[in-house]
């Protein structure tokens, strides 16, 4: 699995003008689920991505976890993000789970953010939708279950 995280003062995802999930500080997290992925899997980037400290605390260092900002997040399913780009110029999806079985891990996912008592919004699973967002630092840090 993959997932690019991006601390946020504020992001929203919209699908057909209709906006699904909106959040003032937190996380977008960017999610792909790569063919071959496990429980196991989702369940070590949910605890990595709880017990994250990147928020800044009173004397300016990233010291702060999402708990203690009171931040929620905001989950996008995005299978790009497992994109081939080693052949030509079309990028090759082959390394994407089957959509069933993404979807499957991108809701078993979420399921285990929230059981740390974090509220998860979604955008919606295999839907072109829009993600605006304002990223805080910037601060983008990308999780990669191959490399742990």
């Amino acid at each position: 699995m993959k997932v690019v995280l991006q601390k946020v003062k504020q992001a929203d995802v919209v699908v057909q003008e209709v906006s699904l999930g909106e959040i003032q500080t937190g996380y977008v997290l960017l999610v792909g689920v790569a063919d071959g992925d496990t429980e196991k899997e989702a369940d070590y980037l949910a605890k990595k991505i709880n017990g994250l400290r990147i928020f800044e605390d009173v004397e300016g260092k990233m010291n702060l976890d999402i708990h203690q900002v009171k931040g929620d997040i905001l989950s996008i399913s995005q299978f790009t993000l497992l994109a081939d780009t080693k052949k030509g110029n079309r990028p090759s999806f082959t390394k994407s789970a089957h959509p069933e079985e993404a979807l499957r891990l991108y809701n078993y996912f979420n399921e285990q953010l929230r059981k740390f008592d974090l509220v998860v919004k979604e955008g919606e699973f295999g839907a072109h939708m829009s993600v605006s967002l304002i990223n805080d630092g910037p601060v983008t840090i990308i999780f990669d279950t191959d490399n742990k």
